[in-house]
């Protein structure tokens, strides 16, 4: 695999110990993973965010959220959706609604990583990182 996607690698990470009921995951830490957990916690996909390492070794610490007592995992699915070899941009008016509204989009805007309701809110497009629901 020569080129690396870091996005894609994160969400994979938090798609897959979301579906193992892990209580957290770890991913390298990032600018932009920082930026699209912070996302996925004001929307109340994640509990708590932490870092831990030096350097290169730096990972963020997710902690995820489970509803009810059979721990049903808040994040169902996490969906790539602007690849390095196919970015995909919307403006403001074409920012999308995933699941009606249930859903977030991860937009990033030239006002930093949000989500598809801020960036309305804000009047800004951008590019459409992912989608999690």
């Amino acid at each position: 695999m020569a080129n690396h996607d870091p996005i894609s690698d994160m969400l994979t990470r938090i798609r897959n110990a979301s579906e193992k009921r892990h209580q957290s995951t770890k991913v390298p830490a990032s600018r932009m993973a920082r930026s699209i957990a912070k996302v996925l916690q004001q929307e109340g996909f994640i509990a708590e965010i932490s870092e831990e390492g030096d350097g290169v070794e730096k990972h963020l610490v997710l902690e995820l959220k489970y509803s009810g007592k059979h721990r049903q995992p808040l994040i169902r699915t996490v969906q790539r959706v602007s690849k390095p070899g196919l970015r995909i941009y919307k403006n403001t008016r074409q920012l999308p609604k995933v699941l009606g509204g249930l859903g977030v989009a991860i937009i990033s805007t030239s006002k930093g990583v949000m989500s598809d309701r801020d960036a309305r809110k804000q009047g800004v497009g951008g590019e459409v990182l992912a989608y999690v629901y």
